[in-house]
């Protein structure tokens, strides 16, 4: 069973940090894209940043200088480190990873706060 589990969340002031993890199991299909998308109490889920097998990365302008996302193939891990949080990256942060030939699977999402 394919399953998705984040850590990492939780409560920081303005500027400070904090880094996402993602595990991924129970497939043995490779994973092709992972990737961190966040919702906002009424508002859509928007993509913050993922990154391919190869290595390419892809970011939300609203987080770049800010955001690095990184990946250990090995591991089947994906993470998050974010730097000079504002309070309007308030969110629930999903994990998502996409495999070859099974497709796509959140997580649970993990909650961010950050505190002017």
């Amino acid at each position: 069973q394919v399953q998705l589990v984040e850590s990492g969340g939780g409560l920081v002031q303005a500027g400070g940090s904090l880094r996402l993890s993602c595990a991924a199991s129970g497939s043995i299909f490779v994973i092709k894209t992972m990737g961190w998308y966040r919702q906002a109490p009424g508002k859509q889920r928007e993509l913050v940043a993922d990154i391919t097998l190869g290595g390419n990365t892809n970011y939300a302008d609203s987080v770049k200088g800010r955001f690095t996302i990184s990946r250990d193939n090995a591991k089947k891990m994906v993470y998050l480190q974010m730097n000079s949080l504002k309070p309007e990256d308030t969110a629930v942060y999903y994990c998502n990873v996409d495999w070859f030939g099974l497709g796509s699977r959140w997580g649970q999402g993990t909650q961010v706060t950050v505190s002017s």
